[in-house]
């Protein structure tokens, strides 16, 4: 090929790289136009000593980006990936005072839960653990702007929503995300376990199964053998560092997945209320359980011969503190908010 021929070639190329390269920064996710969403003004009532409306002007914006998917038996449905940008719920509860309603009888918070509604009659659940305990901060958040991912090949383009939405970004089938919330109500879970403080010896032979239908339970030998082993810096939010020894279990959602029906509805509304011999009791969302696409699971660890901690302990991989790691575990309940 003559010069000629061979220069003008390559000046074409190095114009579309140099567009490209203009046009284009390493963020993959910034790349659409970003779209405006209808916003709803928000009310947060609930176990607080006052109600009051959200003022987002005085918030800082996050940024979460979501594959979402509808839950089928099989693998799910795919509706689109967005980039979404909005208010955090750990920003919008942040200066509500607490006023638990069972804060004489249990003052930890990691009892607390929270529902969110829409106009529509929608709502779901929220642990406080997956707003204020997680590692990885700001997950959740109410979007009021949204741009598509686009793939750089298919140039596909998903359907862009329209309305403000609750947009839970560590779930894997988005199922809680519903458009255009309108309250927030905090509330205690509404179980009674007697407290026993500084038990010398927590321990509980049989982990009751308080679930729909089923009265089994998980005696010290029912797990034999830990599948799955975490690496971890155990750390409370009270008395700092516990240890750095990794906790070897089965996967909770395992262990029970032949006693609970996962579904959208339970995935909107299910939470799990897991109590120590000591009363001690920390709530998670069914679907913090069982419907995470960053593998932070929860594990059940066989704790026999460990004393103060057996026969099982729970261990929340996704949480940075270590306050829900319940000791002595004595009961799994299963309720769902209507």
């Amino acid at each position: 090929m003559s010069r000629s021929i061979i220069f003008p070639v390559l000046l074409t190329l190095y114009s579309i790289f140099s567009a490209t390269a203009i046009a284009q920064t390493n963020d993959f996710y910034d790349d659409a136009p970003q779209s405006a969403l209808n916003g709803s003004t928000l009310v947060v009532n609930g176990e607080i000593e006052q109600s009051y409306t959200v003022d987002f002007a005085a918030l800082p914006l996050r940024e979460v980006i979501v594959k979402e998917a509808s839950y089928t038996e099989t693998a799910g449905k795919f509706i689109g990936a967005y980039q979404y940008e909005g208010y955090s719920l750990y920003d919008i509860l942040n200066k509500a005072v607490l006023a638990k309603k069972n804060a004489n009888e249990f003052p930890p918070i990691i009892d607390l839960y929270v529902e969110i509604a829409n106009a529509k009659g929608e709502k779901v659940v929220i642990s406080w653990g997956e707003i204020y305990y997680p590692a990885n901060r700001h997950q959740i958040i109410i979007a009021s702007k949204v741009r598509r991912i686009v793939p750089s090949k298919t140039k596909e383009l998903w359907t862009l929503p329209v309305d403000s939405k609750l947009v839970v970004a560590a779930d894997l089938y988005t199922e809680r995300n519903i458009d255009s919330p309108v309250s927030i109500t905090i509330k205690s879970a509404d179980v009674d376990y007697k407290i026993e403080k500084d038990m010398p010896y927590m321990y509980s032979p049989t982990v009751a199964l308080k679930l729909p239908g089923s009265a089994k339970s998980i005696d010290e030998k029912s797990i034999t053998a830990s599948t799955t082993l975490y690496n971890t810096v155990f750390y409370g939010r009270g008395k700092g560092i516990h240890s750095t020894t990794p906790f070897n279990g089965v996967l909770l959602k395992e262990r029970l997945k032949n006693d609970l029906s996962i579904n959208p509805a339970t995935l909107r509304h299910g939470i799990l209320v897991f109590a120590g011999v000591d009363g001690y009791r920390g709530v998670f969302t069914l679907s913090e359980v069982y419907n995470r696409n960053d593998q932070a699971e929860l594990l059940l660890v066989p704790q026999q011969g460990v004393v103060g901690s057996g026969a099982y302990q729970l261990f929340p991989a996704m949480d940075f503190f270590s306050d829900r790691a319940i000791k002595g575990l004595a009961e799994i309940r299963y309720m769902e908010i209507e």
